[in-house]
């Protein structure tokens, strides 16, 4: 038995009555217990959870996140703080023995400073609230997933989420200005400056971005907005390879240069899966290719018309980098274009069971490590299914495997199989999902063991009695 378990074991056996303590503390309308806790609570994306947690409390503010906390270190009794539960780590999956912290109800836009182009945001907001408030004010929000509906701010930002547009606009690390967290022992620490230079000492948010809420929880924040683009141009490209692939991408690169806003890659299964699900149901090409780009530029000039656009690919073309593309005209082309891309991640879970990985790998290695992979997923078992599909320009490499296909291989001789090519590669077995539950034994492979010890000196310092999300991102205490 861990320490952390015989800390929770000891804790309920001096309390046996938390839940009394916290409906006194919150109201019995923030606690939730028993049938009353809803099924998606019991795990994230992952579906992974298969117990109910001891309770699940609902804050609305920033305060009885705090009281919460107070309670909860006082007694030892663990939380699980949850956003939007789209991650595919197991980060937000709670024990039987853990309170669930779900930030569901602290929603909310409540500034929006057009002056100092950022907008004031609760964390319980999900990412497509904030995309459209920030479009109706003259800006953007940078950063864009396929799970805009239901992600969460407070989420992305413990996950340090990227998404689609990281090429262009960088990690939610680099779309913040500043953030409210509430320690495990209820202290409210503010760093909500809309200062863009702030060079006073440590800068502490970028302890919490990224933590997965096992050093604090996030409750508020302050985003930074970009100008809105006047236009945005899309094509879906075929590729003889990967080679193909990068040549291309650096012409985009040279061409545009920050309004090169996304560069995503698909394997053919992917392509072939993605086209399937679609609504059109019918591929864009007249018959199929090794490797697909799809490219989208944006611009801040009304008078670029997409002129500029188009004649790089031709070039592309003539110099035998593309084979075919199709330049979508119209807003609706554009998100049918998109569509084959962002719809295959949300149906796998109900097409089959997904094994998902989100690793990163240098981008001039990322065609042989998935030549590599199928390879060695073959060897385990030759009919194997697999999906291959990422965001080149920021080398994040996705991969998915249908466990279905691999009759009497253990997940764990999948997941055991990859990251050794990852450690190979010298990548990293995270490269937007975080660590979470599933990856936390594999942490040495992408990080050495003085980081690790330093990791370990902050989660004690912050965390000294192991109440957030334990269990998650650190392997076992070094010492």
């Amino acid at each position: 038995m861990d320490s952390r378990h015989t800390i929770v074991l000891s804790c309920r056996h001096k309390v046996p009555n938390i839940i009394d303590i916290l409906n006194s503390a919150m109201g019995t309308d923030r606690v939730l217990t028993d049938l009353a806790i809803e099924q998606h609570n019991l795990s994230d994306w992952t579906r992974i959870g298969t117990v109910r947690p001891l309770a699940v409390v609902l804050p609305r503010s920033t305060g009885e996140v705090s009281t919460l906390l107070q309670v909860c270190n006082l007694w030892g009794q663990t939380v699980v703080p949850q956003g939007g539960l789209t991650g595919l780590a197991g980060g937000a999956v709670p024990g039987e023995n853990d309170i669930c912290l779900s930030l569901e109800r602290m929603r909310g836009i409540e500034e929006i400073d057009t002056s100092a182009a950022t907008m004031t945001v609760l964390a319980g907001t999900n990412l497509q609230t904030v995309q459209e408030a920030a479009v109706q004010a003259g800006f953007e929000f940078a950063v864009d997933m396929g799970s805009r509906g239901s992600c969460q701010l407070g989420g992305m930002l413990a996950t340090n989420a990227g998404g689609l547009r990281v090429i262009q606009s960088g990690s939610m690390r680099e779309n913040v200005v500043g953030l409210e967290v509430v320690l495990a022992d209820g202290a409210v620490l503010s760093s909500m400056s809309k200062l863009t230079k702030n060079n006073t000492g440590y800068d502490l948010k970028h302890w919490f971005i990224g933590s997965e809420g096992t050093l604090g929880v996030i409750t508020r924040t302050v985003l930074r907005l970009r100008p809105k683009p006047v236009g945005r141009h899309t094509a879906l490209c075929a590729l003889w390879d990967y080679r193909a692939a990068t040549e291309l991408l650096g012409r985009m690169r040279a061409a545009f240069g920050g309004e090169l806003a996304a560069f995503e890659i698909m394997w053919p299964y992917f392509f072939d899966f993605g086209v399937e699900v679609s609504r059109a149901k019918r591929s864009p090409f007249a018959s199929p290719h090794q490797l697909y780009a799809l490219v989208e530029q944006t611009t801040l000039n009304p008078e670029d018309n997409g002129r500029r656009f188009t004649e790089v690919l031709n070039e592309a073309v003539e110099r035998g980098t593309i084979l075919d593309a199709v330049v979508a005209h119209s807003s609706s082309e554009r998100e049918a274009l998109w569509e084959i891309r962002e719809r295959p991640p949300a149906e796998f879970a109900s097409r089959f069971r997904p094994i998902n990985f989100d690793v990163s790998v240098q981008i001039a290695d990322i065609g042989s490590f998935v030549s590599d992979c199928k390879g060695t997923f073959s060897s385990l078992a030759p009919n194997h299914r697999s999906f291959f599909f990422g965001h080149l320009g920021d080398s994040n490499l996705h991969v998915t495997v249908d466990e279905d296909s691999v009759p009497g291989v253990p997940r764990a001789a999948v997941e055991n199989a990859l990251y050794a090519l990852i450690a190979r590669y010298r990548g990293s077995i995270s490269a937007e999902h975080g660590i979470g539950l599933l990856k936390r034994e594999y942490l040495h492979l992408s990080r050495s063991p003085s980081e690790l010890r330093a990791m370990w000196a902050i989660k004690k310092a912050l965390d000294p009695k192991g109440i957030l999300n334990p269990g998650k991102v650190l392997p076992e205490c070094p010492d």
